[in-house]
């Protein structure tokens, strides 16, 4: 059983609601991505997803926008990102790590080669935003040989057809995008977002973790009401800006994940 799954089934038999932030790697800082990451472990995350610095992150709103050209200016491409995640398992051989990207700098490696070196890193996953589930066939059976989730992306504009497709291939977990439009974007309308995620729990084998609009224990808990957890990231890059060091940076993280875990577990109230 892979470290994702490992951690997916012990928050259902907990009964427990998972916590993925999401961080831009390279950014505040390079020295900074691998203390963030095992600070954001000790705050409570279950999984970190970890961004792959893009030039072209049409998904993502400014926050994120700004973060990777950052971090891209830095020299933070693929090979440094695999670098973090394997000086992150040093000595956090449990948290699983999933890398959020675009296909472009997967598939200039290649399906193989690259989950080779993935999974070799000490990665348990990837999210391609901008890989149609229609083509992802090569990627799924290359990740799935190195124990690689191929995780899905379902939003509610996905047509019914594409949505059930997706419920039925998605890997590890769904993450179910509550709002058309980028990260950070708009303000989280939490019953619309409620209605489409019960027809998406309904239909998808494996846990559906919220994202977008996710920017305070508020929100998250209210959320979390609907979905098995959620995803903050544009909230958390922005607690993370121009951090002076890494060591600012870690403590940034820290403080920004706690009441968000405190929240889910219901040990506070939401703010």
């Amino acid at each position: 059983m892979t470290r994702l799954q490992q951690r997916l089934d012990a928050l259902r038999t907990a009964g427990r609601k998972g916590l993925v932030p999401f961080v831009t790697a390279g950014d505040p800082a390079l020295a900074a991505t691998v203390p963030v990451m095992h600070a954001l472990a000790r705050a409570g995350a279950d999984v970190i997803e970890l961004g792959v610095p893009f030039s072209d992150p049409m998904a993502d709103g400014p926050v994120i926008q700004r973060s990777s050209e950052r971090a891209l200016a830095r020299g933070a491409g693929m090979a440094y990102v695999l670098d973090c995640v394997r000086a992150f398992r040093a000595t956090d051989a449990d948290t699983p790590v999933v890398l959020m990207g675009y296909l472009n700098p997967v598939e200039v490696r290649g399906a193989a080669a690259f989950a080779a070196e993935a999974a070799q890193a000490g990665v348990d996953g990837m999210l391609l935003v901008d890989l149609p589930p229609e083509e992802a066939g090569v990627y799924q059976a290359a990740f799935a040989q190195h124990g690689l989730a191929l995780i899905s992306l379902a939003s509610p504009t996905t047509p019914q057809a594409r949505l059930q497709r997706l419920c039925e291939q998605a890997d590890g977990y769904l993450y179910y995008v509550s709002y058309a439009g980028v990260t950070g974007a708009a303000q989280l309308d939490v019953e619309d977002a409620a209605r489409h995620l019960a027809q998406v729990r309904a239909m998808a084998r494996i846990p559906v973790f919220a994202g977008f609009g996710i920017r305070d224990a508020g929100s998250a808990a209210a959320m979390a009401a609907h979905a098995d957890g959620v995803v903050v990231g544009s909230a958390l890059v922005a607690a993370l800006d121009a951090s002076p060091d890494a060591d600012t940076a870690a403590a940034r993280a820290g403080a920004f994940l706690h009441p968000l875990r405190a929240a889910l577990d219901g040990t506070a109230a939401p703010a």
